[in-house]
């Protein structure tokens, strides 16, 4: 960071959008979160933000946004909203606006993670300089890697979530049948996000010929109810699982030997003991490259909006 550049940071989700400012000795301060509900546009919840912050004038900001980011026009997949960043830079009075997709963000951040940032999930150790891979089920499935390009950090930024769900086994297939009769094309999304999961729950019931209660994802994944309600336990168990088998095919496309990172909102709410095991069998569970899986690690973040430590990575970045 130059001295003297104030820096804007924004996580923008399909449910809550998170703020915190870059000061010009690269400390950032602690995010605020509002509901993206309470904001009839992007530009109106980062100026409420910056009143909030006794009407802060950055000059230059980054944006993490769940949408994938081509060209000037950008349209939330899970929401309503869309804008333009030159426009929306312009109107903040800012000199440079990066606008970025939410995962390529949570992939910058993972070389400045600490110990404490992440839970290991079972086996395998880190290759140094190999290639890592990132996914995470919020309020959709965000997907990327990282690779490096002269010792520095390159994100890979794409739209993985919408690759084609397959089954590992006949009760998965089960499910899926259900959902390739409700939607067609049944996306990872489709089953590993919160709506996902509440898609899981639904089909499960479903198979048994009754209807499912409505409920919302975190309802399921209450813990009274996954003692009491079999179907609660058993949706969030096929959901670890699924996105192992998910995780573990991004592994092989990668080669990711620098390890596979787990972050959005779901996963660190279960916690390692109910995410861990399925996620990690399944993972492994690629027959005869089963020992090259074994062999690479997985970690679960549990920092808070670790897209934002990515964001002030890239803006210091831009701004040597």
């Amino acid at each position: 960071m130059q001295n003297g550049k104030l820096g804007l940071l924004g996580d923008v989700g399909a449910t809550n959008v998170r703020f915190a400012l870059l000061s010009p000795d690269g400390s950032m301060t602690a995010p605020k979160s509002y509901a993206v509900a309470e904001f009839p546009s992007l530009a109106e919840a980062i100026e409420a933000h910056l009143a909030k912050e006794g009407g802060a004038r950055p000059t230059h900001g980054a944006l993490a946004v769940a949408a994938p980011i081509v060209g000037d026009a950008v349209s939330m997949i899970n929401h309503p909203w869309s804008f333009s960043i030159v426009a929306l830079g312009d109107r903040l009075g800012l000199k440079r606006l990066c606008v970025l997709n939410d995962f390529t963000a949570n992939a910058l951040a993972i070389p400045h993670l600490q110990d404490s940032d992440v839970a290991k999930l079972g086996a395998g150790a880190p290759t140094a300089g190999a290639p890592i891979g990132v996914l995470g089920p919020g309020s959709g499935l965000g997907v990327s890697g990282l690779l490096w390009s002269e010792g520095r950090p390159v994100a890979i930024e794409g739209e993985g979530g919408h690759v084609t769900l397959a089954p590992a086994n006949a009760r998965e297939s089960a499910v899926l049948d259900r959902l390739r009769a409700r939607f067609g094309h049944v996306s990872a999304e489709r089953a590993l996000s919160g709506p996902g999961l509440v898609n899981l729950y639904g089909a499960l019931y479903e198979l048994s010929g009754e209807t499912a209660p409505a409920l919302t994802p975190s309802d399921i994944t209450e813990p009274g109810r996954l003692r009491e309600d079999p179907r609660a336990e058993e949706a969030v168990t096929m959901f670890c699982a699924m996105l192992g088998t998910i995780a573990g095919n991004l592994a092989l496309t990668l080669g990711a030997h620098g390890g596979v990172y787990i972050a959005g909102g779901i996963a660190p709410k279960l916690g390692p003991a109910v995410f861990g095991p399925p996620f990690r069998e399944s993972f492994e569970e690629k027959g005869r490259l089963r020992p090259y899986l074994a062999s690479t690690p997985t970690y679960l973040i549990v920092r808070p909006t670790p897209a934002l430590l990515g964001l002030a990575a890239r803006l210091k970045r831009d701004l040597e």
